[in-house]
């Protein structure tokens, strides 16, 4: 063992350190299965002090770090490359969440605390964190910043960006940056937790978080609708907005045929509406403040009036908190359902929502018909824009080593195709995914000069060693920009 890994070993001691294949072998590969890598060792820090420590050491050797958090990233951007020259930097046994301010509604916590556990824990102070989503039981923290992470409550609290109030990180060089106080006016220049949220671990290490809470539901309402098309789930998004725009926190639009794939695979679903339609709506209703309107009394009222404008064709309203969650389990559970039903490149991205509805019908066409036997499912965030835009393979592929080579192939020609037509719509190829590996090149190609030169140039400044997740995120300077 080298001596600048005995001193990363002494660092974290035994509970933290692990160079045995079998031990690291579930972290070097992503969630969705699409890279592995290697790794020297897998280090798991119990402090932000220890991760400045091992920092210090691989920035006197120059040794590159990949930080992991729950590992259920959907890009490759927490997966070591496959030289193996790197040293994976878990933050998992960093779970504690340090302070409850309810009276404030800032919470401060470790960054390997996961989602789910930081919801029970504020749920005990009347309090929530508005930021959830499918991998809420394995997702942490310092990922979730790290990405920008989105999500089902966008529309009404916005991404991970407007839900940090203050950082804390270490810098390539092992320098601990404080950030943790949540001042609203702070004008010492360049904000760098901005630039940390989002920075998918390129420029530090995101060690705790100050976020914003919101207090707890005292009540919400879900309910499905069936719609005829996207255009017309947009239609109903409009006219609940101009109702009752304040209280609506989720509108989420679901083709049949992916709920239809959740039904197959998913164990206890079932179909919300006794007659299918070929397009649905999620919609959730909250009320956190006394006084507020009956989230139920709103929604029966508003689904009454859109049945007789007919902007819906047929709705159920959830009975009860169990009824609700089956609902939102349809939901959450359909990119796990697609994966069990065959080969599908998954794209991540975003349009103006005044035009997602007729993106997804005509960039759906576009490239079913570019792409002979293909099948394009559509789904995601009416209310933010984001389009989950799954494009199956031809039923005669199948899924292992043939399923895996088909999708080798179509990343460098339908998804090519899918990310030109977003661009063309003024979109984004990465909504709440992140870039990682998986879309770096494409950034590139897709952004003009300006974007690529400043993301490498800050990349430059604040690790110039390249030492800080290398091969994610900021592209290469051998890619060429679109003029």
């Amino acid at each position: 063992m080298a001596d600048w890994l005995k001193s990363m070993a002494e660092i974290v001691g035994p509970k933290g350190f692990t160079s045995a294949p079998d031990d690291m072998e579930p972290w070097l590969t992503d969630w969705r299965g699409r890279y592995t890598g290697k790794a020297l060792a897998l280090l798991s820090p119990a402090s932000t002090k220890e991760v400045s420590e091992i920092v210090k050491v691989a920035h006197a050797h120059a040794i590159s770090l990949v930080p992991q958090g729950g590992n259920s990233g959907m890009v490759g951007g927490a997966t070591p490359n496959p030289e193996g020259e790197s040293v994976l930097l878990s933050l998992r046994r960093m779970n504690r969440i340090r302070e409850i301010a309810s009276g404030d509604q800032l919470a401060v916590c470790d960054a390997g605390v996961i989602l789910q556990n930081f919801h029970e824990a504020l749920d005990e102070h009347g309090q929530r964190f508005p930021l959830t989503l499918g991998g809420k039981g394995s997702a942490t923290i310092g990922g979730l910043v790290s990405t920008n992470a989105g999500g089902t409550q966008v529309l009404r609290h916005g991404t991970m960006r407007a839900l940090v109030a203050g950082l804390e990180a270490v810098l390539p060089d092992g320098s601990i940056y404080n950030g943790l106080s949540a001042l609203k006016k702070d004008n010492r220049g360049y904000d760098l937790k901005q630039l940390l949220i989002g920075g998918e671990g390129t420029l530090g290490i995101v060690t705790g978080a100050t976020l914003k809470t919101v207090p707890a539901l005292i009540d919400r309402c879900v309910a499905w609708a069936g719609v005829a098309s996207p255009q017309a789930a947009h239609q109903l998004f409009k006219f609940l907005c101009s109702r009752e725009n304040q209280s609506l926190e989720g509108f989420e639009i679901i083709p049949r045929t992916c709920l239809d794939s959740v039904l197959k695979h998913i164990p206890d679903t079932r179909p919300p509406l006794e007659q299918g339609a070929p397009w649905n709506v999620l919609v959730e209703f909250v009320r956190d403040q006394p006084g507020a309107a009956d989230p139920r009394e709103v929604v029966e009222s508003l689904l009454t009036e859109a049945i007789e404008k007919d902007l819906i064709s047929d709705a159920a309203i959830a009975e009860n908190e169990n009824h609700a969650e089956a609902f939102w389990k349809i939901r959450d559970s359909i990119s796990e359902a697609e994966r069990t039903d065959g080969p599908a490149l998954q794209h991540d991205i975003s349009v103006p929502v005044a035009q997602m509805a007729d993106f997804i019908t005509e960039a759906g066409a576009q490239i079913e018909t570019a792409f002979s036997g293909t099948k394009v499912a559509a789904f995601g965030h009416m209310g933010d824009g984001n389009v989950h835009f799954h494009v199956k393979a031809p039923d005669d592929v199948t899924t292992g080593p043939e399923g895996v080579k088909w999708m080798l192939q179509s990343s460098q020609t339908v998804s090519p195709m899918v990310h030109d037509l977003v661009v063309a719509t003024g979109g984004s190829i990465s909504a709440e995914h992140g870039i990682g590996q998986s879309k770096r090149d494409e950034l590139a190609r897709l952004s003009g000069d300006a974007r690529t030169l400043t993301l490498r140039a800050i990349k430059q400044a604040i690790d110039p060693q390249n030492i800080m997740n290398p091969g994610k995120l900021v592209p290469l300077a051998s890619a060429t920009p679109a003029s």
